[in-house]
C-alpha cells in the first residue's frame, strides 16, 4: 500500500522531526552540528523556506519551518539529508543509511500551537536531562528567540512577533514562556500529530483544509462496534449434525 503523502500547505508552519537510523547518533561533536547548520542556512535561501525554531539533539533533529511552496520543505529536507549524510559518512569512514527513512511532520497554526511547538522544540534538551534550562543548550534556536543573540538562520513567525511590539518586549515574554513546563497533553498531541502526519490547527482552519483537500487532519473517532450477524440456526445445526 503506498504511503500517504505528507500534508504541506504553503505559508503554514510545519513541525519536522528526523531521527538517526536505529536511533543512532547523527551528531558526534560540535563540528558535525556546525556543518549541519551551514547546510541548513544554504538550503533555506535556495528553497524559500523560513525557519522559526530548531534543536539538534544527539540522534534526531526538530525544526519549525514555513514553506513558500508546497514542494519547498520536501526539497530542502531531501537535499539536507543527502548532503549531511555524505559529509558524515566521509568523515567517519562509514557506509549505509544515516537517517531513519522519511522525515515526519505535522502542520502547526494558531498562537497556542505555534508557540507551544517552539517551546516543545527548544525544551527538548531539558526533557532529556541534558541541561537544566533551554538557555544552557547551545544547539537550539533558544538564544536567538529569547535573547539578544543574533541568529541569521531564524525568521520570526507572526505569532512570535505578536508577543510584543519590539524585541525588548518579546524577549522576556519568550523567556517566560519557555520557563513553563510543557503540558503533558500537548506533548502527546504533537508527538501523535507528527508521527501520523496530522495537523495542530484551530478548528476553523481544520474545517477549511479538510473541505478543500478531502484529507482527514485528525484521527477518526472510534464508533460503535458493528453488530454481529445473527447465526443461521438451521445451517449451523445441519453442519454440526444436529
Amino acid at each position: 500500500m503506498p504511503r500517504q503523502a505528507r500534508f504541506i500547505v504553503p505559508e503554514i508552519a510545519l513541525h519536522v522531526i528526523q531521527r538517526g537510523h536505529n536511533r543512532n547518533a547523527c551528531f558526534r561533536d560540535d563540528t558535525d552540528r556546525m556543518v549541519y547548520l551551514a547546510i541548513v542556512a544554504e538550503l533555506l535561501r535556495a528553497n524559500a523556506v523560513a525557519l522559526h525554531a530548531y534543536c539538534l539533539m544527539t540522534n534526531h533533529i526538530h525544526m519549525l519551518l514555513t514553506p513558500a511552496t508546497a514542494r519547498a520543505c520536501a526539497t530542502l529536507m531531501r537535499n539536507l539529508g543527502q548532503r549531511y549524510a555524505q559529509y558524515f559518512n566521509r568523515r567517519y569512514e562509514r557506509t549505509g543509511a544515516l537517517w531513519e527513512g522519511r522525515y515526519r511532520s505535522c502542520l502547526v497554526d494558531s498562537a497556542n500551537y505555534v508557540l507551544a511547538c517552539c517551546r516543545y522544540i527548544e525544551r527538548n534538551p531539558v526533557r532529556a536531562d541534558m541541561v537544566s534550562s533551554p538557555a544552557a543548550y547551545r544547539w537550539s534556536s533558544y538564544q536567538g528567540n529569547a535573547a539578544s543573540v543574533l541568529n541569521r538562520l531564524l525568521t520570526p513567525h507572526v505569532e512570535y512577533l505578536a508577543l510584543g511590539n519590539d524585541e525588548c518586549m518579546r524577549w522576556p515574554a519568550y523567556r517566560q514562556m519557555l520557563d513553563v513546563v510543557d503540558d503533558p497533553n500537548f506533548l502527546t498531541a504533537i508527538r501523535d500529530a507528527t508521527n501520523a502526519g496530522l495537523a495542530l490547527v484551530d478548528d476553523a482552519l481544520k474545517v477549511k483544509l479538510q473541505t478543500d483537500t478531502g484529507r482527514r487532519l485528525e484521527h477518526k473517532k472510534p464508533g460503535p462496534a458493528p453488530a454481529s450477524e445473527p447465526a443461521n440456526v438451521e445451517l449451523l445445526s445441519a453442519d454440526l449434525g444436529f
